[in-house]
């Protein structure tokens, strides 16, 4: 798989547990709250008024601590508002973190070895390509957009229940070409120099490394020069004859609006090449930071 963790049904579940809880609080706000509250000063009222009646000595020793204490129970949330009321402040602002600024992905394949690994959590940046409606991804502030060599996290094209991961390599109205293993970008050789080898742990075996740069961005990827670089099953897609396949590959001219997206391992990724190309809708947003991997923690910290 080529996909970072799904979030779509988990956004739709904080923002359902959202809006149950502000109602909640609304309710407890507006009318529970001040129902316990004459429920406790008719209460406290009552106890006064017993003691009052009492004879001295038949009184409570500490009278003040057991009217206290009356009130503290008659005031006390129900458990489900506890849970309702009581959690909507920390939703809300994990809902708003989530929507508007960062959100955690795990990433499950390899399609982005060697800068990713496979159980690296990651953090992205929501803010980077402008801000959007949760849920329904309306952007309705207009902050950036993507640029060659980011890493982004976007909603799958074909299946937008589906967060992908992989970096941009065209933006709109680039002429993008991956022939016989090389990626040209407007005509223009992408620089590619030989970087040693990379050792997979998971499939315990070494591939060739190589350093690209896009951009401003310097990165590893890894590629095989000497296989094939035809390009099989590919489907129709939105846009579709804007792309040439033949036998060394593909080019294509990135429609206005869209994005060219490859994977940093360069034969195991279903990317652009295959499925076509990404949307500015479908942004999440660009990935930035690697804040914990359970297997390496030196794994930790920001990467290209």
């Amino acid at each position: 798989m080529d996909d970072t963790s799904t979030s779509l049904n988990f956004a739709l579940i904080l923002f359902g547990l959202l809006v149950v809880c502000f109602a909640a609080w609304l309710g407890d706000r507006f009318y529970f709250q001040p129902a316990r509250r004459r429920t406790a000063q008719r209460q406290a009222a009552e106890f006064d008024a017993q003691q009052a009646a009492l004879a001295v000595h038949q009184r409570i020793n500490d009278a003040p601590a057991a009217r206290a204490a009356i009130v503290r129970e008659a005031l006390r949330q129900p458990l489900w508002l506890e849970y309702t009321a009581g959690l909507f402040p920390v939703i809300a602002v994990v809902f708003f973190l989530r929507s508007f600024l960062v959100e955690p992905f795990k990433i499950p394949s390899g399609s982005m070895l060697p800068t990713l690994l496979i159980g690296d959590l990651i953090l992205v940046n929501k803010f980077s390509y402008g801000v959007r409606l949760p849920v329904v991804h309306t952007k309705i502030i207009d902050v950036g957009s993507p640029q060659r060599g980011d890493v982004t996290v976007f909603r799958f094209p074909r299946d937008p229940s589906m967060d992908y991961i992989k970096r941009v390599v065209g933006l709109p109205g680039d002429k993008v070409s991956y022939e016989n293993k090389r990626l040209r970008i407007n005509g223009a050789d992408v620089a590619l120099a030989a970087a040693g080898e990379f050792y997979d742990a998971d499939r315990l075996s070494y591939s060739r490394q190589y350093q690209e740069k896009l951009g401003a961005v310097e990165h590893r990827i890894l590629t095989e020069l000497d296989k094939p670089s035809f390009i099989t099953a590919v489907d129709g897609f939105p846009f579709r004859d804007q792309c040439n396949y033949s036998g060394a590959g593909v080019s294509c001219t990135v429609p206005p609006g869209h994005y060219f997206v490859m994977g940093d391992n360069r034969e195991n990724s279903l990317d652009s090449r295959f499925w076509g190309f990404v949307p500015e809708r479908n942004l999440v947003g660009k990935a930035f930071f690697i804040w914990m991997n359970f297997s390496d923690l030196k794994r930790i910290g920001r990467f290209h």
